[in-house]
């Protein structure tokens, strides 16, 4: 139970429903649909809708998404992969031609064809009630009349200020006389909303053909682009469900979306802090974050190593979760120092083969939606088809252009994607669709938050609220809220601590209490949203 004399916030309850988002108005879309008689699902694409609107910096409709779906009285996790694939004539030889060393996050060679869109529509016809016709009103009415913007879009927005004065259509849309917008100033996007109601109107089509696929391959290849109308055609069917890969955590079991997204990383870190004692000193000692980092350091190694398309590259993902390697990360795990290097990244054998939204609902009926949507980093390549109104990603950033690495960038390629929907489950049913967004934090934020609340007992409100860390380049990147005998602890053990100018991500998580017959939700205050129940 928080105290009442501090500041902060308690958990939102509800019996009939709820949402949580990282924006109130998106809240009250996913809410105002389940009241109109839409379910989970309907609500979830409605509130993300709403943020690719009014949190342009995190999502649009030029961006990828992610869903982890659970219907009421299933046993059965469905999740879906709505990540873009490169163009069709994205090779390395094609990317060096042009003076490419390495990937650039500017570059209309890290734009992959949008997901986003193509996940909503068949999210939507397969597990919705209502259309999009009624479900993009809301994000429609956003876009034609305008939002204030709030405090932390608008910081999000001035940190972007340079790579959007780089594209001459991005500086006249999103810039006024070279600077971002105020705080509280009203934005509209005429252009998008335009595109919305034509895809309100007519589903993908109107996205990956006709006018708008024009626009934004026309725009593209303006800037160097290798992108063509083709590719966008293809891109209208890139969603597709997957089968979802899970580990036994406590009594519980946790569920990720498979590879090219770094979901599998939630669950190695989990698997190795659960062979690890949980620290007597409490979620904010110098024990438990420092054993955490370890894990950490040693996943990150592993991703970089082997994540990649598996449609493309052999990821062991199998091996890489069992049990005996789980085990033996742990076992080099000492509470007396970090360790000094690193070992090679998983077996021997194994060489033979950043700003994000996150969203989650929960309906009277007892679907369960867990539900990511991201244009990557803040404004995504900065590159705005101008005429559609559409702010185009820089996932393909993520691949590499390193001969015979997994993730080598190719034709139709997914690059390695860092947005990752969570869901937990006990006794074969849904107890939390949660998440933590932050680019490449997500590993590292989900596990301290599902820690947080289900080893440390803290509230969901309370385990969202904790200060967070996490090891970037050798150092370790922490937020002001941590106490300063812990950093000075963490540096003695080895650890270089650092902190860092903006928090780390941001999340959302609604608990199905199914004992009590209640909801309860959380949404962290690193961002704007909250969480509502009726």
């Amino acid at each position: 139970m928080r105290d009442f004399h501090l500041p902060g916030r308690s958990a939102a309850y509800g019996t009939n429903g709820m949402a949580a988002t990282s924006m109130p108005q998106a809240t009250l879309a996913a809410l105002d649909i389940l009241r109109a008689g839409g379910n989970a699902m309907d609500a979830a694409i409605a509130a993300c809708a709403v943020q690719c609107v009014i949190e342009p910096a995190s999502t649009g409709i030029g961006g990828d998404n992610f869903c982890l779906y659970v219907p009421a009285g299933s046993s059965k996790v469905i999740a879906l992969n709505g990540s873009g694939r490169a163009p069709a004539a994205a090779t390395p030889e094609a990317l060096r031609a042009a003076g490419m060393t390495t990937m650039v996050n500017t570059s209309a060679h890290s734009v992959t064809v949008p997901g986003a869109v193509s996940a909503w529509e068949l999210l939507n016809k397969t597990h919705g009630k209502l259309g999009l016709d009624r479900i993009l009103q809301a994000a429609i009415g956003y876009a034609e009349d305008g939002f204030a913007l709030s405090p932390r879009v608008a910081s999000d927005w001035v940190s972007s200020v340079g790579k959007l004065s780089k594209h001459p259509a991005s500086a006249r849309r999103f810039l006024k006389d070279g600077q971002a917008p105020a705080l509280g100033s009203r934005f509209t996007q005429p252009e998008l909303a335009k595109t919305l109601r034509a895809i309100a109107a007519h589903g993908k089509k109107a996205f990956y053909e006709g006018a708008v696929a024009a626009d934004i391959v026309a725009t593209l290849r303006a800037a160097g682009g290798l992108h063509t109308e083709e590719d966008f055609a293809r891109g209208a069917d890139v969603a597709e469900f997957v089968e979802p890969i899970s580990i036994k955590w406590r009594d519980m079991e946790v569920f990720q979306c498979p590879p090219n997204g770094v979901g599998m990383h939630v669950l190695q870190i989990l698997g190795i802090i659960g062979k690890l004692p949980t620290a007597e000193q409490g979620p904010l000692s110098a024990e438990r974050m420092h054993r955490h980092i370890e894990a950490a350091r040693l996943v990150y190694r592993d991703r970089d190593a082997f994540l990649a398309d598996p449609s493309q590259a052999d990821v062991p993902v199998e091996r890489l979760l069992s049990d005996e390697y789980l085990g033996r990360l742990a076992k080099i795990i000492s509470d007396e120092r970090a360790m000094a290097s690193l070992p090679p990244a998983g077996e021997s054998d194994f060489a033979k083969h950043k700003d994000t939204v996150y969203l989650c609902v929960v309906d009277k009926d007892g679907n369960a939606c867990s539900f990511i949507n991201s244009l990557f980093e803040g404004f995504g390549t900065g590159i705005l088809a101008e005429g559609s109104g559409v702010m185009l990603q820089n996932r393909g950033f993520g691949f590499r252009l390193q001969e015979g690495h997994p993730n080598c960038i190719a034709p139709n390629k997914r690059p390695l994607h860092t947005i990752i929907p969570g869901m937990v489950m006990k006794n074969g049913q849904a107890i939390m669709p949660y998440g933590v967004m932050g680019g490449r934090f997500q590993p590292v934020g989900q596990t301290l938050f599902l820690s947080n609340h289900f080893e440390y007992g803290l509230d969901v409100q309370e385990a969202i609220d904790l200060p967070r860390l996490m090891p970037q380049d050798e150092k370790v990147q922490v937020e002001r809220g941590i106490p300063g005998q812990v950093i000075d602890r963490l540096n003695r053990l080895g650890h270089e601590c650092e902190l860092v100018d903006k928090p780390h991500g941001g999340g959302q998580a609604i608990f199905i209490d199914r004992e009590k017959g209640c909801l309860v939700g959380g949404s962290d205050p690193r961002k704007d949203g909250c969480a509502l129940g009726y």
